[in-house]
């Protein structure tokens, strides 16, 4: 065997020495993101929980604001942990690593948009801007940890939509429910028509949509049924009140309405992706 055949054969088991380092550290790579990803899907599940959780403990209070405002200070903390989370992320997704592994990511980032959206609205009682979840992903000196997709930020809003026919299904038995029923109905219905218009650029924004849908037709049903029936009283608003709330709970004792529907829990594939 000559000399140079054996340097040839060396500089083969090199390389091949060095796709298969390259293939270790993105799999080893890989399965830290979906393990992060998984991490801050359970966090933001939690966080929406608690959300739903504060805005109904309290029977006699009915200020939306005075609610909001708590339920944001509740979410502060959550909201942090799974910010650090991503801060962890960062040194992953540096430059271009960051689109190789967008769909390993994007399961975590979708629900935590969802959460930190839910919270957004009950403050504010309006809908949560691209660059104001963009800033959530940034350090103190502003430089963020990764872009954040348009597409990643729309899902995340559609998803937003099942949590608020949640709550204004739950709301209706309130004092003052009715009103908020309808108020969240309107936004709903608001939302729907805006995604509406990007559902040819977004194939999953599409498939969005029809779960959408459904929660608006649940929340209309809902609000419909209780202004029909309403208008067949004449009596204060305050009593009005008192009579739905009699009425949904007589309701759910004899059925499932306002039980809290199982989430869906997240598949494996909807992390671990293999690139095309």
């Amino acid at each position: 065997m000559t000399s140079g055949t054996l340097k040839s054969r060396e500089s083969i088991l090199n390389a091949f020495d060095t796709f298969r380092q390259d293939l270790d550290d993105h799999n080893d790579r890989r399965e830290r993101l979906i393990k992060s990803s998984r991490d801050i899907t359970n966090l933001s599940k939690k966080l929406i929980f608690l959300l739903h959780r504060t805005v109904t403990e309290d029977e006699s209070q009915s200020d939306d604001h005075t609610l909001g405002l708590r339920a944001a200070a509740r979410a502060k903390g959550k909201l942090a942990e799974i910010q650090a989370l991503f801060a962890n992320m960062r040194d992953e997704l540096t430059g271009d690593r960051f689109w190789r592994y967008q769909r390993n990511v994007s399961p975590g980032l979708q629900e935590y948009i969802e959460a930190l959206s839910f919270a957004h609205y009950l403050e504010h009682r309006s809908l949560i801007s691209y660059d104001q979840v963009q800033t959530t992903l940034t350090d103190r000196e502003g430089n963020f940890f990764f872009p954040l997709p348009l597409e990643d930020y729309l899902l995340g809003l559609a998803d937003l939509t099942g949590e608020l026919m949640r709550f204004a299904i739950a709301a209706i038995p309130r004092r003052g429910g009715r009103q908020k029923a309808s108020d969240v109905c309107s936004f709903v219905r608001a939302c729907k028509a805006d995604f509406e218009g990007l559902t040819p650029y977004f194939k999953e924004l599409r498939k969005k949509q029809s779960v959408t849908s459904q929660s608006l037709e649940k929340i209309e049903d809902a609000t419909y049924a209780v202004v029909v029936r309403t208008s067949e009283f004449d009596i204060p608003p305050e009593l009005l009140d008192d009579l739905v709330a009699q009425t949904v709970s007589r309701a759910s004792d004899r059925s499932t309405f306002g039980d809290e529907p199982r989430r869906k829990r997240p598949r494996d594939s909807d992390y671990d992706v293999e690139d095309d």
